[in-house]
C-alpha cells in the first residue's frame, strides 16, 4: 500500500510539472517578439528555419547580377575521378545527409549546382556563423574606407562605455575580437541562460554585449570561440560607418559582387534592430558562393576591386604564432586548413553544416548548406572534390 501511495505521488508530481511546463511554454510563445528567454523556451535549439522566426533587415542587391558561366565537359557535373569518403557517389551522399544545396565553382565557371531535400535554386539558405566571415569582410572594407583606423584600435575607442565597468577593456583591440582571443568570459553550453543562448536569442544584443561581457584574462593568450566578439564588432561598425550592418553589407559587398537576389540579416528585435552578428545572413546559395569567389580572387571580383588583397591574405592565414596557446587553424573569422596535395585553403563555416570552402591552388570554391551535418565530415568531402580537378 505504501508503495502504491508513493507511486501515485510520483505520477501526480510528474503531471503537475508537465502542466507547469505546458503553461510556461504557452506563455513563452506569446513573448517571443521581445524576450530572449521566451525564445529559448519556445523555439528550443537553433535550427535553419530560425530566419523565418527572427525579424530581419534587408540587404538589397544591385539588380545587375554576376552570372557564373556554366562549365562544360564534366559528365554528371563533376570529374569522374572524384571519390568522396564512404564509397558513395557524391549525389547519393548529398541526398542522404540533410544537404539542401551543394555548389562547385572552378575558375569562375559553375561546374556543379544541385539542390536536395526540397530545396531549390531560389530557396533561402541561412548562414549561422558564416555570418562572421561576412563581418570580417566588412571590417576590411571599413578600414579601407578610413572609417576604422586598423585592427590594432582598442575597442574602447568606439565603445568607451565599456571602460566604466572595467578599465581592462582598454587592452582589447579589434584584432582580438576577430581572432577569438579577446580574453572575455564565455560559457558555451546550456539553455536558456548560457552565453551561447543569450547571444543567439536575446532581444537586445547591444545591451547584452555592453553589460554582460566580462574580462576573464588578458587578450591574445588563447583561442576561445566567443559570440560576444562579433556583437562588439557590430556596434563598432555601426558607430564608425553611421549605417546599419546590413546596409553596409549591401553597399560594400552584396551589390559589388553582383548578388543575384536581395538577402536579409536577422535582427534581435523590431524594437532594437541590431543584426545578429554571430549568425543570421540569409540568401540564395549561389550568392553565398560569391563570397568565396571574392576571397579566391583576393578581393577583386566582378570587374572591380572590392576589398584590399592584403586584408584577404591576413584574414585567411593563421592569426597568431603556434607557440601560443592558440588555434593555429583560425584567421580573422575564417578557418584555415592545409592538405598535402592541395596546399593551404580556408573556409567560412556555420552551425548545422553551412560551409564556403576556398581552394586557391585549384581556383575552386565549394559551398554546402544543409539542415544538419548529416554525420558527414564536410572538410573531407570538399578536399575530395578539390582533389578531383
Amino acid at each position: 500500500m505504501r508503495f502504491a501511495r508513493a507511486g501515485r505521488a510520483v505520477l501526480v508530481g510528474a503531471a503537475a510539472l508537465a502542466a507547469i511546463y505546458g503553461v510556461a511554454y504557452a506563455v513563452a510563445w506569446t513573448r517571443t517578439d521581445n524576450s530572449g528567454l521566451a525564445r529559448s523556451i519556445a523555439w528550443g535549439e537553433a535550427d535553419v528555419d530560425d530566419h523565418t522566426r527572427f525579424p530581419s533587415r534587408a540587404v538589397p542587391a544591385s539588380g545587375t547580377a554576376y552570372v557564373y558561366e556554366k562549365a562544360e565537359g564534366y559528365p554528371d557535373g563533376l570529374p569522374a575521378t572524384i571519390a568522396v569518403p564512404g564509397g558513395k557517389k557524391l549525389g547519393e551522399l548529398l541526398a542522404a545527409s540533410e544537404t539542401t544545396a551543394f555548389l562547385v565553382i572552378k575558375d569562375d565557371r559553375l561546374v556543379y549546382e544541385h539542390y536536395f531535400n526540397g530545396s531549390s535554386h531560389d530557396a533561402v539558405q541561412t548562414s549561422f556563423s558564416v555570418a562572421k566571415s561576412f563581418a570580417s569582410a566588412l571590417l576590411g572594407a571599413a578600414i579601407a574606407d578610413g572609417k576604422i583606423g586598423s585592427v590594432d584600435d582598442p575597442v574602447t575607442r568606439y565603445l568607451p562605455e565599456l571602460l566604466e565597468r572595467d578599465p581592462r577593456f582598454a587592452d582589447i583591440a579589434i584584432r582580438h575580437l576577430v581572432t577569438m582571443s579577446s580574453g572575455l568570459h564565455y560559457e558555451e553550453y546550456g539553455l536558456p541562460w548560457s552565453d551561447d543562448a543569450l547571444t543567439y536569442y536575446d532581444a537586445d544584443l547591444r545591451g547584452l554585449a555592453l553589460r554582460k561581457t566580462r574580462v576573464e584574462e588578458p587578450p591574445g593568450l588563447r583561442f576561445h570561440y566567443n559570440n560576444y566578439n562579433p556583437l562588439l564588432l557590430g556596434m563598432i561598425l555601426e558607430r564608425a560607418t553611421g549605417q546599419s550592418v546590413a546596409a553596409y553589407l549591401s553597399e560594400k559587398i552584396w551589390k559589388p559582387v553582383g548578388a543575384e537576389a536581395d538577402a536579409s540579416w536577422s535582427i534581435d528585435s523590431n524594437e532594437h534592430g541590431f543584426e545578429k552578428m554571430e549568425s543570421g545572413v540569409n540568401a540564395r546559395a549561389i550568392d553565398f558562393a560569391k563570397l568565396g569567389s571574392l576571397y579566391l580572387h583576393r578581393g577583386e571580383f566582378n570587374g572591380r576591386r572590392i576589398l584590399p588583397a592584403e586584408w584577404i591574405d591576413n584574414s585567411t592565414a593563421p592569426a597568431l604564432p603556434t607557440g601560443l596557446a592558440f588555434s593555429s587553424g583560425y584567421g580573422r573569422w575564417w578557418w584555415t586548413h592545409g592538405a598535402e596535395s592541395l596546399g593551404a585553403y580556408y573556409s567560412a563555416r556555420g552551425n548545422k553544416g553551412q560551409f564556403v570552402f576556398v581552394f586557391p591552388s585549384k581556383g575552386l570554391v565549394v559551398t554546402r548548406h544543409g539542415r544538419d551535418y548529416g554525420g558527414v565530415d564536410w572538410s573531407a568531402v570538399a578536399e575530395a572534390v578539390a582533389s578531383g580537378f
